[in-house]
């Protein structure tokens, strides 16, 4: 297909063979330091479910749970099904949901360390409380502090590293967000390994904890340098172009500076980023940023690393072998991320989705089979059936690590235009948080339900979200950033609605749309 009249988002010049630069040490810094907020997600997915199955957190504020879990002849699937640990658990993810679309204005009015700054200070509090929590409304308001963090942190920081990354390398450094997170992931377990030995306030001290990777991030936002992106939309050309230049390590930066500017101009032409989005010249990337993040969540992934301890307890396990085996899984999906590092940038973001899709299938179905096969309701599993459904998980969890844990990231972070950047990876990190509450609020409901179905449950959204990607995911490997618009008006099925939407437009207008002006 021709190229033809512009019909799509964002400048789209085509300048991207006229890029020059390299990673920097400049870009390096910035980015591992904005990256350290995806450790306060992953500290806080790992902790909360290793801290809710601690007996002396469970005696101060969830009894009636404690008094459930001693009775030898509960159900095993329904050991832990209170809503009031729930609760405690997706809180967060709620208040997260309501700040990132806060974050959005935010974010594009003042920049995306601002927001990183704010996020930092806000978990930070949080954090606080919930290690000097005396009851539990004093223990739900340290949560939903924490939420605002972890929205403005997860609607900041993905913007922020794909801004600061050269294209030929945006997808691997992008990628240290999830590495970030992976690394708070596998952080959590070890220290729910130990603190849950240390009575009684081994509990304390292991939510306490999250103060410390939230003060690097918060600091470290102070001094890291803002994205040229950022300071071209706000209207400081000039700085942005030097540090453009100082990040690249080169002067010769004209193209991808003047899209910069294109951008900027075009996005500062549109006041309600929120309303434009929902426009039909939008509808591929807006679809994107409400599928990628729904999908990344629905693959189960959150469920088995909040509940991990109690799913494993509930599998016959002790409590420190429960420990010990989610600790497995964190390093599984810590190591599997640096797969997807390797490779994302050479293979693209498409095979991985998809060979981490069918990968993730397999293993959802074959521990269906293993639990619905051997595992009763008031009955434990045998040590080598355990260590099976162990090393299923965990290859399940080696695939979401390599595809829809990093990529679920990325791909909505760098397919948006400049003028609606902010509204959309807003409106990525919503949904992401809305739907991992549902999944939080509702996962020891479903698991007492369905029992081992709750895999083929998964099973069956992976399936779904493989077709997807094949049919709908169009390939972003090497494609800058300020002209990702290009590859929505060359895909099969984007093309068609972007051509519709400019035929109308050229009716109404009686000319051929060289440029959106909105």
């Amino acid at each position: 297909m021709e190229d033809g009249p512009y019909t799509g988002s964002g400048v789209g010049k085509g300048r991207a063979e006229h890029y020059k630069g390299r990673v920097t040490v400049h870009v390096i810094i910035a980015c591992i330091v904005a990256a350290t907020g995806g450790s306060l997600f992953g500290y806080d997915v790992g902790i909360s479910g290793g801290v809710a199955s601690m007996d002396d957190f469970l005696q101060s504020f969830f009894p009636a749970v404690y008094k459930h879990k001693l009775e030898a002849h509960e159900n095993n699937y329904c050991k832990y099904n209170n809503q009031g640990i729930s609760a405690f658990t997706s809180t967060l993810y709620i208040s997260g949901f309501v700040a990132s679309l806060v974050a959005a204005p935010v974010t594009r009015k003042f920049g995306r360390r601002t927001s990183i700054i704010i996020g930092g200070i806000n978990f930070l509090i949080g954090s606080a409380l919930n290690a000097a929590a005396v009851n539990l409304e004093m223990l739900i308001i340290g949560r939903v502090l924490q939420g605002v963090g972890i929205g403005f942190g997860n609607q900041a920081i993905p913007l922020y590293l794909s801004e600061m990354a050269p294209t030929q390398f945006r997808g691997a450094l992008n990628m240290m967000f999830q590495v970030a997170t992976t690394f708070g992931i596998f952080t959590a377990n070890m220290i729910n390994y130990g603190t849950q030995q240390i009575q009684p306030w081994g509990w304390r001290l292991a939510l306490g904890l999250a103060a410390i990777p939230t003060l690097l991030m918060t600091v470290g936002g102070i001094f890291i340098p803002e994205t040229p992106n950022s300071l071209v939309e706000r209207g400081s050309k000039e700085q942005g172009r030097k540090l453009l230049e100082k990040m690249r390590g080169t002067d010769e930066v004209d193209a991808e500076f003047q899209d910069m500017l294109d951008a900027g101009e075009l996005a500062n032409s549109i006041k309600h980023p929120y309303w434009n989005i929902l426009k039909k010249r939008y509808r591929p990337e807006l679809v994107m940023a409400i599928c990628m993040p729904a999908f990344q969540i629905l693959t189960g992934i959150n469920s088995i690393l909040f509940y991990a301890p109690m799913l494993f307890q509930s599998m016959g396990f002790g409590r420190a072998a429960s420990l010990y085996s989610s600790a497995l899984t964190g390093v599984v999906l810590a190591l599997s991320t640096f797969i997807s590092i390797a490779t994302v940038d050479r293979l693209g973001r498409r095979p991985l989705l998809i060979s981490g899709g069918i990968q993730m299938i397999v293993c959802q179905v074959i521990a269906a089979l293993i639990l619905g096969v051997k595992f009763g309701e008031n009955q434990e599993l045998s040590k080598s059936y355990s260590i099976s459904v162990v090393v299923v998980l965990s290859l399940f969890v080696l695939a979401f690590g390599w595809s829809w844990g990093p990529l679920g990231w990325t791909v909505p972070s760098e397919i948006f235009p400049l003028e609606v950047r902010s509204a959309g990876q807003s409106i990525t990190v919503a949904v992401n948080l809305l739907f991992t509450f549902i999944i939080a609020q509702a996962f020891l409901s479903l698991l007492c339900s369905f029992k081992y179905g709750i895999f083929l449950f998964f099973a069956g959204w992976i399936s779904i979200m493989t077709i997807f990607v094949v049919l709908f995911l169009p390939e972003t490997k090497g494609i800058p950033i300020e002209e990702m618009s290009i590859i929505w008006r060359k895909h099969w099925f984007w093309k068609r609605i972007l051509l519709d939407d400019a035929d109308r437009l050229s009716q109404d207008s009686g000319t051929e749309l060289i440029h959106l002006d909105v």
